[in-house]
């Protein structure tokens, strides 16, 4: 027997009813803000892939060259391949433009809780517009998705900018900055700890390790100020966050220990943690030089990505459906039954007919089995009379019916 890939899974029918119901409610948000949907290939070239991130996250990916020598990947994220998009095909849409998708994607690592090698992400995109209003819309349409399916949820906000205008005053090469980036979103403090003290003296590294532990409310916003007196661009990154929370609803904790494990973050940065399973379900931020980055005039973007799996194991719900079931009496039958079932497909019902030749009992046997609501049974006398009997197959009560209304 051959079996799944690894990392990987098969959903069955109840659980596809659940991820579509999420993913419906969820797209309900995103086009209520006007995003609209957009869907790019689900290969792209490594080149791309790489262009930020750079050689090394070779090993963490789906990469393969095709009949003709190109080398592609499966891609492991959204926003670089709409970035992409953006530059071949959507420059010159007006601004500000909205764009939200809903994809698979691929990662090389091992499986864990809450982490699979193909993963789904629902997310979006707004690009052209840097105000700070911008940077709080993507949050608060954020906050509504996760409150539309009755998601119990935190949310932590931060700015790499006061990270980055610390590191630049120390003269940390931009090399350097990247690593210690990494180590601060991995929470891997002992290993930071170590590389700081071997770059950075006692004095400086006890700062950054007082600004990373600075987390509350707005009322933190006054003692990162202070701290950060000497240092021009680290202050312009605390006012610029705290403009944006004049826009964002309040029930956020500012942590200016975000670090985003991808590096074309640029500003402000957020993200999201479930109550129950996987515990990081959302995380976003502004990445305003990733277009130039690629090739294009600079242009200011701001976006975030829900793991949607990750959302899956913390939604709690129940799908309920009508479905009917048509039962033919006999092989005479089914072709009216046929009829029937169609006159209520029409009507935009669900409708199973029994095709397995199944006698009256087993048939209703198999109508309880699946949750079927209600069963409408195809007699010979009563379909003479022009009816149909319908049974509820919850209260037991059952009546005859005209077929033409049905």
């Amino acid at each position: 027997m051959i079996s799944k890939p690894r990392g990987t899974r098969d959903f069955t029918p109840e659980e596809m009813k659940k991820r579509r119901y999420v993913e419906k409610k969820l797209r309900e948000v995103f086009e209520s803000y006007g995003y609209e949907e957009i869907l790019t290939p689900t290969f792209e070239s490594f080149e791309l892939i790489a262009k930020k991130t750079g050689e090394e996250i070779r090993k963490q990916l789906y990469v393969f060259k095709d009949h003709g020598g190109r080398e592609l990947s499966l891609r492991p994220e959204m926003t670089s391949p709409v970035v992409r998009f953006y530059l071949n095909e959507l420059k010159n849409y007006p601004k500000p433009l909205r764009l939200y998708y809903f994809a698979n994607c691929f990662r090389y690592e091992r499986p864990q809780a809450g982490r699979f090698r193909e993963f789904w992400q629902m997310g979006c995109e707004l690009i052209g517009c840097k105000r700070e209003v911008a940077d709080a819309e993507v949050i608060n349409l954020a906050i509504d998705g996760l409150k539309n399916i009755d998601v119990e949820f935190s949310l932590e906000i931060g700015h790499l900018g006061v990270l980055r205008g610390i590191l630049r005053k120390f003269k940390v090469g931009e090399e350097e900055e990247v690593k210690i980036r990494r180590l601060i979103d991995k929470e891997d403090y002992e290993s930071l700890d170590k590389y700081l003290t071997e770059i950075l003296d006692k004095e400086k590294r006890d700062l950054i390790f007082n600004i990373l532990e600075l987390k509350g409310g707005k009322e933190i916003l006054e003692e990162a100020k202070e701290l950060l007196k000497d240092f021009p661009e680290s202050l312009e990154a605390v006012r610029n966050l705290e403009n944006i929370l004049k826009y964002t609803y309040d029930n956020y904790k500012i942590n200016f220990g975000i670090a985003r494990g991808l590096d074309y973050y640029t500003g402000m940065v957020f993200e999201i943690y479930g109550k129950k399973g996987a515990k990081q379900i959302c995380g976003g931020g502004r990445y305003d030089n990733l277009i130039e980055t690629f090739g294009g005039e600079p242009e200011p973007a701001v976006g975030f990505a829900y793991g949607f799996d990750r959302i899956m194991m913390n939604v709690d719900i129940e799908i309920k459906e009508e479905k009917y079931l048509v039962i033919p009496l006999n092989e005479n039958l089914i072709v009216k039954a046929m009829e029937i079932a169609n006159i209520l497909r029409k009507k935009g019902k669900k409708v199973e007919l029994e095709i397995m030749g199944r006698k009256l009992r087993k048939a209703l046997d198999y109508a309880n089995s699946k949750g079927i609501s209600k069963v409408v049974i195809v007699g010979e006398k009563e379909v003479k009379e022009g009816k149909v009997t319908i049974k509820d197959m919850e209260s037991g009560e059952q009546k005859l019916v005209d077929i033409e209304v049905i």
